[in-house]
């Protein structure tokens, strides 16, 4: 898969994740194949992964996350755990999808999520 194929991959899952958290819904034909299977598959995992999130917030706690990042998290999270994506790569995605999404003018949503984000990737094992 291209690079900007896997890019759109993982936008198109982030909203979806996001818009599944909502209580929203889509239409399935919308999206391809492997689109709707990533997302299957990251919902499949979602107590875990939102375990592992957990485990690492320090001084915070998972519902305190805006749904959005936390949907970016998840899903970087999925990549670490559940494939063969380089964590540098799958954090480095998700820094991209913060800033495009989440992060306003002061750059802290992205700072707070490459920290969470770091510290998952150092304590995945």
């Amino acid at each position: 898969m291209k690079v900007s194929e896997m890019r759109q991959l993982r936008d198109d899952v982030v909203k979806l994740l996001y818009l599944s958290t909502m209580g929203g819904s889509y239409d399935r034909a919308d999206y391809s194949e492997t689109v709707n299977a990533r997302l299957d598959a990251v919902l499949a995992e979602l107590d875990n992964l939102d375990q592992i999130i957990s485990n690492q917030l320090k001084n915070w706690t998972i519902d305190r996350l805006n749904y959005v990042d936390l949907a970016i998290v998840r899903y970087a999270v999925y990549e670490m755990k559940y494939m063969e994506t380089p964590p540098e790569i799958a954090i480095n995605e998700a820094l991209e999808l913060t800033k495009k999404y989440s992060n306003l003018d002061d750059d802290n949503a992205k700072s707070f999520n490459n920290r969470l984000l770091q510290n998952i990737k150092d304590n995945l094992g």
